[in-house]
């Protein structure tokens, strides 16, 4: 496949043919976000070379995501980000508020951010704290409420300290690719890699010259963020409501306010939104004229839901926004990002290496896409519910009614928080697929403290697999420290993404299957 690519300006001085230039990184990575700069952490840490390009030139203040699900926490806790992210959380006012906010019991337990669905708000005090899954506080659920900006910051910073380059101001704006490998440009000199990962957001340039098909549903909305000083709007409920004509969140001591109108997406999309637009979207959804005397930061997004019906073509690969794009109601779109980033990062730094089975990256498009499709649907039925007409208004109050529930409290809440996401990996244990539990060791360490270099990793406390696991020591680190949990098993193989590949009693034969499946063939009897 052969794409836009820059070409020589001088006949006296030709280019050489792309396969006959030198390799300058193994990886590139279009695009320096949280998916971008994730993917990037998680290449060099397997081995590979990477650059990262982004376009802008420092990371954009705007607001964005402000939430981390689950899955978003364990996977930069497993690489020893966790403090660096209960710094930013604290650097909120906000959130610090609302950690030390009592209960009503006067117990200063910090209290579970819940959420929302189609601006149906949900309580904490009514999730079943017997759930498996919300029972007890373990060190990831302290934290949540992180701003994008700050999640892209201490990424940025985490891979600075693990040598990657990330060059701003630069982007791709052609590639073209061959049995060998790829070669990028930049309207600079062309870089030489063996790999192309667009991570460059949902009107990818990546994914457009790849040809990759991205099929969906037209928008319905057009909505508004905006951190702004507004007079006018002291009359205006405060949080989210639903009006005749569409839905909004009025948060005064934020500065925030955002509308949902419907009738489509705008007219231009391209353009920046405008103070004017602002003012005449609030005004619609709410009624009440207003006067704005200051933009902190604006943005316009609709709910426009496409998904790549395929995360690799070739040497190309899609992650993050650049493979799904969806309304960003409950924070999804970082979330589901980062979980694309750790995913494919060491499976495509194994096929970097050399390491990897037949067919592992394959399983990247496998394992991500169902979970991609199931944040569309997600998000599409969040928007049938804020529909102002008189069905969706009436199934509104049913689902608000069910909201109220302890069981419906619990079902939305453990959605939203990605409790339920697992992969459906070979295997008859009740672990395998699913997110490595955080076990507390002997040591006093956590299994989480020893997945820091992102190799596998397999607790072995009998030291039975020693010698099985001892050929694989270039990409497992094994622990032998036994678990204080007297439900865990007792052997475990998690891959380097966190989720468990084999679980089970010591057994030579089924760890040996599973080792091979996901890691390749062990080293040589005399390496």
């Amino acid at each position: 496949m052969t794409t836009p690519v820059e070409t020589a300006t001088a006949a006296a001085c030709p280019r050489p043919r792309a396969a006959e230039r030198p390799l300058d990184y193994d990886v590139v990575v279009a695009g320096g976000g949280p998916a971008g700069l994730m993917l990037a952490g998680e290449l060099r840490a397997g081995g590979a070379s990477v650059i990262v390009l982004e376009r802008l030139a420092e990371i954009a203040p705007i607001l964005k995501a402000g939430t981390l699900n689950r899955p978003s926490v364990e996977a930069l806790y497993r690489r020893g980000l966790l403090p660096a992210l209960r710094q930013a959380q604290n650097e909120e006012e906000w959130s610090v508020s609302f950690m030390s906010a009592r209960r009503p019991d006067g117990t200063s337990a910090r209290p579970r951010f819940a959420g929302h669905f189609a601006a149906i708000m949900l309580s904490d005090e009514m999730l079943d704290e017997s759930d498996p899954g919300l029972a007890g506080l373990h060190p990831p659920d302290l934290v949540d409420l992180v701003h994008q900006r700050q999640v892209e910051a201490l990424l940025a910073e985490h891979v600075a300290d693990l040598g990657v380059e990330v060059r701003r101001g630069v982007e791709v704006t052609g590639f073209e690719e061959d049995a060998e490998g790829v070669t990028v440009a930049t309207g600079r000199e062309p870089i030489r890699c063996r790999w192309l990962v667009g991570c460059d957001g949902g009107r990818s340039t990546v994914r457009k010259l790849a040809g990759f098909d991205f099929p969906g549903t037209d928008p319905e909305i057009t909505a508004y963020h905006a951190v702004a000083d507004i007079a006018g709007m002291e009359d205006l409920d405060v949080g989210w409501h639903a009006t005749a004509t569409g839905v909004y969140v009025n948060d005064p001591p934020r500065r925030r306010i955002t509308t949902i109108a419907f009738g489509g997406a705008p007219g231009d999309r391209d353009t920046p939104a405008t103070a004017e637009e602002l003012r005449a979207s609030i005004r619609h959804v709410t009624g009440t004229d207003v006067t704005i005397t200051g933009i902190t930061s604006l943005t316009r997004f609709t709910d426009n839901a496409r998904q790549a019906t395929t995360y690799r073509r070739g040497r190309v690969l899609l992650a993050g926004d650049a493979a799904h794009v969806h309304s960003p109601f409950g924070g999804q779109g970082l979330n589901l990002s980062l979980g694309d980033a750790m995913n494919l990062g060491w499976k495509l730094a194994a096929t970097v290496r050399g390491t990897a089975p037949d067919g592992l990256l394959d399983t990247y498009t496998a394992e991500r896409h169902p979970l991609g499709a199931w944040v569309l649907d997600w998000t599409r039925a969040q928007i049938a519910l804020m529909r102002p007409d008189p069905y969706a208004r009436a199934l509104r109050e049913v689902v608000g009614d069910l909201a109220r529930t302890v069981d419906g409290a619990t079902y939305f809440a453990k959605k939203i928080s990605g409790l339920w996401q697992r992969y459906d990996l070979p295997g008859d244990h009740r672990l395998v697929g699913a997110s490595t539990p955080d076990y507390e060791l002997a040591d006093g360490s956590r299994l989480a403290d020893h997945t820091h270099d992102g190799r596998a990793l397999l607790l072995d406390p009998s030291g039975s697999l020693r010698d099985l696991s001892a050929r694989y020591r270039d990409r497992l680190r094994t622990v032998t420290t036994a678990s204080l949990d007297d439900n865990a098993p007792a052997a475990l193989f998690v891959r380097p993404d966190g989720y468990v590949a084999w679980a089970g009693e010591p057994d030579q034969d089924a760890l040996d299957q599973a080792l091979r499946t996901w890691l390749g063939a062990p080293l040589s009897q005399e390496a």
